[in-house]
């Protein structure tokens, strides 16, 4: 430009391209990522050690799905009831609050596991364990809406795909070690690091981060009425829809994780049942981790929305190879391609945050988190009850959740080109 006589000196410079760098340059996110990463790989090595204590007790696919679904359906609840708390008190506070307990709720099923456990002692647990997954969603809400406040512009993107990272590298993690640490520690070792993970997080979420002010300070509906205005807010309108519904196409490609203690021991690896199930249990994570990476570094963000579409269809359909009952290495390949697409998330998540008033964002990410964990959880029940059906077996389950999934998703896709195509039809 400065060839042909354009003076650049009195022009604006162009704002740098967030980096890696600048995103862990804010402290106050520095302070999350570490505590969101503590607390995902104790939460990972808890739901290994609940899969296989129920499975190796029942030796039912079905009650290992559900107690996996467990840690899920929660969410409804807590997104339509309790999510709202992330707009109405300090944000801080409810993380932390949240932390607390979840500690406290931990450490007495790490009490309860010692020596193995009764039937009464697996029902406890699993009440625990709904217990410890319902302030689960208060947390995240408050996280959720307060990552805006920190990272802005693309940095907001970037940090979102590096805490997705976060989540995906504490899966992988707590998954693929979560056999062995069962395995050498027993149930209740497991459960022990979990709520110490808890206690840290809240530790560093108190000292790390700033304290604000609630963000719905002029708060003038409660209990029924303030839901469903945020149901209203969330669903009334198309483009939040759509994006809330990409969000919880994760239902369909998350299965191989539900089944994945019945899956790991119909393959007949040769190695030992818990390895073989944590390495299928971070599959998925391991993909997404390098999908979301590859996402926010290498796709512009005027880019970013084009590939909603392409990579929801291909995040379940890739699960449809499963009908050729692959063994554990061909496994291992289709849950990384699924979760390497399932970065589609990253582009569904900026959108919904440009599109939501910042004093409803926490109600907001509840209610859409919470949806997305609870049709998880129902449809991974059905899963593990019809896995467990002759002729149908876990591979085929997988396969028939990933075909329902990639034509949703086509669906989606379609209806999101049309609201986003532009207006051509002749004014007047």
């Amino acid at each position: 430009m400065d060839s042909v006589g354009v003076n650049t000196a009195a022009s604006p410079a162009a704002p740098e391209r967030a980096t890696f760098r600048s995103v862990f340059a804010v402290g106050e996110f520095r302070y999350l990522w570490l505590a969101q990463v503590l607390s995902v790989l104790g939460d990972q090595l808890a739901r290994v050690a609940m899969t296989v204590l129920v499975y190796d007790q029942t030796r039912s696919a079905f009650w290992a799905a559900l107690t996996y679904a467990v840690t899920l359906v929660p969410w409804l609840l807590g997104g339509l009831a309790l999510s709202g708390l992330a707009d109405r008190l300090p944000r801080r506070a409810v993380m932390v609050a949240c932390d607390l307990i979840r500690t406290v709720l931990v450490g007495v099923m790490a009490l309860l596991s010692i020596g193995g456990a009764t039937d009464t002692g697996l029902v406890l647990l699993v009440v625990l364990l709904f217990g410890v997954t319902l302030f689960d969603s208060p947390f995240k809400a408050a996280r959720s809406a307060m990552l805006p406040d920190i990272l802005t512009g693309d940095l907001y993107v970037l940090g979102v795909a590096v805490s997705q990272t976060a989540l995906q590298v504490g899966m992988v993690a707590g998954f693929a070690l979560g056999g062995i640490v069962v395995a050498v520690l027993h149930a209740s070792g497991a459960l022990a690091l979990d709520a110490a993970t808890f206690a840290g997080s809240a530790v560093l979420v108190r000292f790390g981060v700033h304290g604000r002010p609630s963000a719905a300070v002029h708060q003038t509906t409660t209990g029924l009425r303030q839901i469903a205005a945020g149901v209203r807010l969330v669903f009334g309108q198309p483009v939040l829809r759509t994006l809330v519904l990409f969000g919880w196409l994760v239902t369909f490609y998350v299965v191989p994780m539900g089944l994945a203690a019945p899956l790991a021991r119909g393959m007949h690896s040769g190695l030992p049942a818990a390895v073989a199930t944590g390495l299928v249990f971070a599959g998925g994570p391991f993909g997404t981790m390098i999908g979301a990476i590859a996402f926010s570094r290498f796709v512009p963000p005027a880019r970013r929305q084009n590939w909603l579409g392409p990579l929801a269809i291909a995040a379940c359909g890739v699960l449809v190879l499963f009908v050729f009952r692959p063994g554990l290495a061909g496994c291992l390949a289709i849950l990384v391609v699924s979760g390497a697409c399932a970065s589609y998330q990253l582009a569904a998540n900026s959108a919904f945050v440009a599109a939501v008033p910042p004093e409803r964002r926490g109600q907001a990410f509840g209610l859409a988190n919470g949806g997305m964990q609870a049709f998880q959880g129902l449809w991974i029940v059905l899963a593990g009850a019809l896995a467990g059906r002759p002729p149908l077996s876990p591979a085929l389950v997988i396969a028939f959740s990933g075909g329902i999934g990639a034509a949703l998703a086509a669906a989606l896709a379609w209806s999101r080109r049309r609201e986003t195509e532009p207006d051509t039809s002749p004014a007047g």
